[in-house]
């Protein structure tokens, strides 16, 4: 492929989706728009890409950019981050929220419905807890066909055999011709599956408890990361909570989030009530200088509620 072929493609692609395609990757372009040329009649990837040059159709420019978007994802990916989410930010959201009895959780980058599916079966398994609380997850994608993917919940044993326990395969699918494994509807019920642009502007969305923005930034650019980041931010409510991926941070990026201390891949906003600095332990030499200590206010954990009591007894 010639360079200016390549940089009308990186252009667009950028453009369009944030996705920033180096030079490197010529060879993945190449094997993924083939059949898109193919597929719009071209007799080949040149012969598309002088079209590109003209007026395009917009559904073509649509059928690239879904193409080039990587969609590599899994059942209870990295496992830490649901661990997370599970016993720590639930219990926090569930005494925070107890008046409204109501969650919103935003999927950024749904895929083929993994994460969100993830998300739903862990608040499905705790649901006792949780009596008479509504649960939502707004699951977003740039591609319109990974969505429709996803809406129909259906997976190859390759798909289920990745990540998801045996015990949620069997409670929660239903084989299907034996070979493919379909997703019950108890599941999909909390999930609002739409298109959305990162580059677009957030408001139309709402405002959320926990944003899961997982592995996506580091298809960006730094300029298009923080945007992104600042736009999140408006998004989240004053105590809620943002998961990035393992590769991805906050830092050099935006002003707009900060790390929660001890909880790696966690961010915060930087007013948010769970960076309260820890108090003095009852006992410590008073600030003032006295003969006695001041006693203490009860310490608060890093999600701002005070920690379990100790039950533990010595045998």
């Amino acid at each position: 492929m010639k360079l200016t072929d390549f940089d009308i493609y990186s252009n667009l692609l950028k453009t369009k989706s944030g996705l920033v395609l180096t030079e490197d990757k010529v060879y993945l372009l190449e094997s993924r728009l083939n059949p898109v040329a193919k597929k719009w009649g071209y007799n080949s990837l040149e012969t598309m890409t002088i079209a590109l040059q003209g007026v395009p159709d917009k559904n073509l420019v649509t059928d690239i950019v879904e193409a080039m978007t990587t969609n590599e994802t899994s059942f209870f990916r990295d496992m830490r981050p649901f661990d997370m989410f599970k016993d720590h930010l639930l219990t926090y959201m569930k005494q925070a929220r107890g008046s409204a009895r109501r969650i919103r959780i935003w999927c950024a980058a749904a895929s083929s419905g993994q994460e969100p599916y993830t998300l739903s079966m862990i608040l499905k398994e705790a649901q006792a807890q949780y009596p008479g609380w509504t649960f939502e997850i707004v699951a977003t994608d740039i591609s319109h066909d990974i969505l429709d993917q996803a809406r129909a919940g259906l997976y190859s044993q390759f798909e289920v055999q990745r990540g998801l326990p045996i015990q949620l395969l069997m409670k929660y699918f239903t084989q299907v011709d034996g070979q493919k494994w379909q997703i019950s509807d108890d599941i999909k019920k909390i999930i609002k599956y739409q298109y959305f642009n990162l580059l677009e502007p957030m408001t139309s969305l709402g405002t959320f408890d926990i944003i899961f923005c997982r592995n996506v930034l580091i298809y960006f650019n730094e300029e298009t990361k923080g945007m992104v980041l600042d736009g999140m931010a408006k998004r989240l409510a004053p105590d809620g909570f943002l998961m990035l991926g393992g590769a991805e941070t906050v830092m050099g990026l935006t002003k707009e989030f900060v790390t929660l201390p001890d909880h790696r891949g966690v961010y915060v906003l930087p007013n948010s009530p769970h960076l309260q600095k820890k108090v003095e332990t009852p006992g410590a030499a008073s600030p003032l200088g006295s003969g006695s200590a001041t006693p203490a206010a009860p310490a608060t954990s890093a999600f701002g509620l005070p920690p379990k009591a100790n039950t533990t007894t010595n045998s």
